[in-house]
């Protein structure tokens, strides 16, 4: 026998009215807390905390840059040797380009990016390493010092100061310079062309009202 025939008609229409509606319920509960799920995670997502995360997120489902500006203040592309791929001691090469100019001069970010590591040590002295588009890692080396503040996790854009040219490192005692180099999924590769293609690139200006 059925459970609900002990009922008359009339206690069966309300307990089947009572069984919709508490199902009703339960099925409107879950959908409210799914809402507060959402709405929560997308207020996570969009608060300070989550400025890193969703840079990196943003900068990997970028395109790698076809052109980029020299990041040190003053110095035109035309004026760098492409040094990439040169002989350095017996058993290594030139993984970047050297930029040079005065002690202290400013370097600054090529681009978009998250700073992974502001460190000293090694072949690169004080350098500061920045997470680009595409996951391109940026290295900058042989600074003087960086700028005050600059620390791991900084957001950055284009023309943030990063630190100072200088001669730390294993260039201790030359004229001072900017190592820099780009370093995407295959390794090292000379960054140097993109610095020509944004210094042979039309200006970018609006044009002159007359």
């Amino acid at each position: 026998m059925h459970p609900d025939a002990q009922f008359p008609p009339s206690a069966r229409a309300v307990h089947t009215r009572a069984s919709m509606a508490w199902r009703l319920r339960r099925w409107l509960v879950r959908l409210l807390v799914l809402v507060a799920c959402v709405v929560a995670v997308g207020a996570l997502w969009n608060s300070r905390w989550a400025q890193v995360p969703r840079a990196v997120w943003t900068l990997a489902r970028m395109p790698p840059p076809t052109e980029l500006p020299v990041p040190v203040d003053g110095v035109a592309a035309r004026r760098i040797a492409d040094t990439f791929g040169a002989p350095r001691g017996r058993d290594r090469t030139h993984a970047g380009i050297d930029i040079f100019a005065r002690r202290g001069t400013p370097v600054r970010s090529v681009g978009e990016g998250v700073v992974v590591a502001v460190r000293e040590g090694g072949l690169g002295g004080r350098q500061v390493w920045v997470l680009g588009p595409a996951r391109e890692r940026y290295y900058y080396a042989h600074l003087e010092g960086w700028r005050e503040g600059l620390a791991r996790g900084e957001v950055v854009r284009a023309g943030t100061l990063l630190g100072y040219v200088g001669d730390s490192g294993n260039a201790k005692g030359t004229p001072p310079h900017l190592h820099w180099g780009i370093y995407g999924a295959g390794g090292a590769y000379d960054p140097l062309p993109l610095l020509r293609a944004r210094a042979a690139a039309p200006s970018r200006l609006p044009p002159v009202r007359r």
